[in-house]
């Protein structure tokens, strides 16, 4: 496959940090108004990991790759294929899969052989860009 320009672990790190960042305090702002008061330890739980997840795997799909923070630092989602913008399948196997029940199986250790994956391959393609048939291009 011909890969334009893989986005390396510094960028896509950088990129899911502003997501939670930003997707946090939204939560956190909306429970605040329905609760009155607010913790970090609330994006912790379920309903918190479910809508992130959510957003994870909807926004791509909506927004032709991008989820916030990708979008803030140039990068993308494309299938792997034919670079086209990601599918709803794509989706749910790269974040419902790959990124949440595969890391749950595996108590962690799929995150970090992802990582290295990301640093030490030529196309930078982690675990969920393998089953999802995505990558992660620079602009």
């Amino acid at each position: 496959m011909n890969f334009k320009k893989p986005a390396g672990f510094g960028i896509r790190f950088v990129a899911s940090i502003i997501d939670f960042l930003i997707i946090s305090s939204i939560f956190g702002i909306v429970f605040y108004m329905i609760n009155g008061n607010y913790s970090i330890e609330q994006t912790e739980e379920f309903t918190f990991q479910a809508l992130y997840t959510l957003y994870l795997t909807i926004t791509p799909i909506l927004w032709g790759g991008y989820v916030i923070g990708k979008k803030i630092c140039k990068v993308k989602i494309k299938r792997f294929n034919d670079d086209e913008k990601p599918t709803i399948l794509n989706m749910i196997i790269r974040e419902v899969v790959g990124k949440y029940i595969i890391v749950l199986a595996t108590f962690g250790i799929s995150v970090l052989v992802s990582e290295l994956m990301v640093i030490l391959r030529e196309d930078k393609r982690a675990i969920h860009d393998f089953i999802s048939g995505t990558y992660v291009n620079k602009e």
